[in-house]
């Protein structure tokens, strides 16, 4: 079944009294518990695509399916809620409280939900998330005394907190080293495996992007191409 669906989506943007198409009719589907990586360059569309499938934005013309349901015209009040309740996200710039323990960080999604959680059983889902990304000793500590690889760590058990059905993860390896990158994308494959979480990759990077299971390439608003990777491993 299809989580996501995208159908002839168009996103022009008006500046002053100039039209600037972005998105010129792009449709695509995500099927539940695919890992996807959406590749393309600087000024592509990807990020404006990606802000429109994370319910940030809402394309100007087309239909967009979110588990069933037709998405593209909801306020951004209905937005925030579905967001909420569906996404995770994970940035290229961590986006953690600087003043703010590592498990309070995880904690702040839980503000939002609509689950009625008692302050101990928030403090046990989120150590719990700590604990999975390998962190369970730096529950107490500040951004500032982890390294970048354990900040995006912390960013992506945040993304988890709230069991989104769908993480997007925009540009997440952009300000690590190679090894660092490499841990982060096997903890992704390996949520994909174990979670059945839906997962779509931003990124500029075919290093990056071959760790998913499917590449879909974004050129000039338009899709390029889709690549099955586990096909293009294993031909026939």
């Amino acid at each position: 079944m299809d989580m996501i669906e995208l159908r002839d989506i168009h996103k022009t943007y008006r500046l002053g009294e100039v039209d600037l198409p972005v998105l010129m009719g792009v449709s695509l589907s995500v099927l539940r518990g695919e890992f996807v990586a959406l590749m393309g360059v600087s000024g592509s569309g990807k990020s404006t695509l990606m802000n429109i499938v994370g319910c940030l934005d809402r394309p100007t013309s087309g239909e967009y399916w979110l588990d069933g349901r037709e998405i593209s015209r909801l306020n951004a009040t209905e937005r925030a809620k579905l967001r909420n309740r569906f996404i995770g996200f994970v940035f290229q710039t961590f986006n953690l409280l600087p003043r703010t323990t590592a498990l309070e960080n995880v904690m702040m999604p839980l503000l939002y939900t609509r689950e009625n959680l008692s302050e101990s059983q928030k403090k046990q889902r989120a150590a719990r998330l700590l604990e999975k990304v390998g962190l369970a000793d730096r529950l107490d500590h500040l951004p500032s005394q982890l390294s970048g690889g354990q900040q995006q760590r912390v960013a992506i058990a945040r993304s988890l907190v709230n069991h989104p059905q769908v993480l997007l993860a925009d540009e997440p390896t952009g300000n690590l080293d190679s090894r660092t990158n490499e841990e982060l994308l096997q903890m992704f494959q390996k949520l994909n495996d174990t979670e059945d979480i839906t997962i779509i990759l931003v990124t500029h990077d075919p290093g990056v992007a071959h760790h998913a299971r499917r590449i879909i390439s974004i050129k000039d608003g338009l899709i390029e191409k889709s690549s099955d990777m586990l096909k293009s491993q294993n031909p026939v």
